[in-house]
């Protein structure tokens, strides 16, 4: 029988879409509320991979991602994705749809880790209608992509590397 264990905290973050920068920036501050002050946030750039939003939220879409600081148990990933699920309804436009998408997730040792509300082959169910998928991996000390993850992800790879390596200090004991 393997010995349980409970597995060590993991940094939380959410990746952002909106249509516009100064949403990004109330979005952050509701989601600061909620998860505490900013570790990292990566600079808006323009979200060109996919039209998968443009009937929603239009086409000229920012993403945008946010690393807080305080560390958290990784058992609360779906309450994260619930509560971004109400961010994301409180700031929509009723039947027009969402201005914002909010996709939480975290970093652990070796991965990287979304919430979604969406089932496939590759992600594991949580509760409530919330499922997490691996969407990077720790290969060599630095993250790669699946054949799943979304090209804006890889894209800010070195963003997570850096959020990562910050985050693996944190995690790792002092040795002297």
């Amino acid at each position: 029988m393997g010995k349980l264990t409970t597995p060590p905290a993991v940094r939380p973050l959410t990746g952002l879409l909106a249509g516009q920068t100064e949403l990004l920036q109330t979005v952050g501050r509701e989601l600061a509320l909620c998860f505490g002050p900013f570790k990292q946030i990566s600079e808006p750039v323009r979200f060109i991979q996919t039209d998968y939003y443009a009937r929603e939220m239009g086409t000229d879409l920012w993403r945008q991602f946010l690393v807080f600081e305080r560390l958290q148990a990784p058992e609360e990933l779906a309450a994260w994705k619930l509560a971004a699920n109400e961010l994301e309804q409180r700031l929509s436009l009723g039947s027009q749809g969402r201005r914002v998408n909010i996709d939480p997730g975290y970093l652990a040792p070796g991965k990287l880790v979304l919430a979604s509300t969406k089932d496939y082959a590759h992600r594991l169910y949580l509760r409530e209608g919330i499922y997490a998928e691996i969407t990077l991996k720790i290969q060599d000390g630095r993250f790669h992509a699946w054949e799943w993850t979304y090209p804006d992800y890889i894209e800010a790879i070195p963003f997570f590397n850096q959020a990562y390596a910050d985050y693996l200090r944190e995690i790792t004991p002092h040795r002297k």
